[in-house]
């Protein structure tokens, strides 16, 4: 026999208690455990004192480290950068010597644009496509383009139009190649996610720095979350100088482990500063310290 018809109050009332139901949190199953999540540790060949050299793979080892943050060499006046990668036998150089030693080349960094005008410098397209086709003959899947002191859009709002205009030409190169640029701003994160906005490129994305917030009284947790997941490419995860990362009473490295982790955020945590100011140049103590602090937040035993 047919049951009768569902009243109207009966379905809402029923359509109500579904909804709530999804709303309610899901036990665990063995198919349904969370992904965990995966980071890796770099050095920057730059810091280590190591830039463009084949040493910089070795001494990377010995310092601990997954990989390596490798650096596209001086710009100078040139028309585009230095860069000894561009010789087929040294780059074969590098990637042999990274599978030797079991390590990756997590990007490769245009660090010429700190001090040099991306805004204004009229071969910024060969340099920026120099820099592309050296991480698709690498195996690289993220390029650092940092904005320096020249594209400082908090100092030099006016540079914004030629910015935004510059790096949507760039999100089409790299869309081409399949490859990510990341770049770093002087901004917030909110002023950067309205940046990303105006790009308009799911392949131009932020390379975030810790010492950026902290250094000018900025939430760093607020503003990861405020960028979100997909926003970030990788992250340079260190501070100004002074103190190793686990001295340092402003950086809680832990609750940047939960922020990420909350965020669904995985990748590399590239080291780039945080050095004792004591004894800046000693490299392997330094980075050494910092990476092995890292690793115990992010890759426990």
């Amino acid at each position: 026999m047919p049951s009768a018809p569902l009243s109207r109050r009966d379905f809402l009332a029923t359509s109500l208690l579904a909804a709530g139901a999804l709303l309610l949190p899901r036990p665990l199953t063995a198919f349904g455990k969370p992904r965990k999540l995966t980071y890796k540790i770099a050095v920057v060949d730059l810091m280590i004192l190591k830039r463009q050299k084949l040493g910089a793979l070795q001494l990377t080892k010995d310092i601990g480290a997954d990989g390596v943050e490798v650096d596209m060499g001086g710009l100078g006046n040139r028309d585009t950068f230095d860069s000894q990668l561009s010789k087929p036998e040294i780059r074969q150089q590098f990637l042999d010597k990274a599978k030797e030693l079991n390590l990756e080349i997590c990007s490769l960094a245009m660090t010429g644009f700190y001090a040099q005008s991306f805004a204004t410098r009229p071969t910024y397209e060969r340099m920026v496509q120099d820099c592309i086709d050296t991480m698709k003959l690498m195996g690289v899947k993220v390029g650092f383009l940092p904005l320096g002191n020249q594209g400082d859009l908090v100092k030099n709002p006016e540079l914004r139009p030629a910015i935004v205009e510059r790096l949507k030409v760039v999100g089409k190169m790299a869309q081409k190649a399949g490859v990510v640029i990341g770049i770093e701003t002087a901004l917030d994160a909110a002023g950067e996610v309205q940046l990303l906005r105006d790009i308009g490129s799911k392949h131009v994305r932020i390379y975030f720095n810790f010492s950026n917030p902290l250094k000018n009284g900025r939430d760093l947790h607020q503003e990861l979350r405020t960028l979100g997941r997909k926003r970030i490419c990788q992250i340079h995860c260190t501070d100004d100088d002074g103190v190793w990362l686990q001295n340092n009473p402003r950086l809680d490295m832990n609750k940047v482990k939960q922020t990420l982790a909350d965020m669904g955020w995985q990748g590399w945590l590239v080291i780039e500063r945080s050095r004792d100011a004591n004894d800046p140049r000693n490299v392997k103590k330094n980075f050494g310290a910092n990476t092995a602090y890292l690793k115990s937040i992010f890759q426990p035993i």
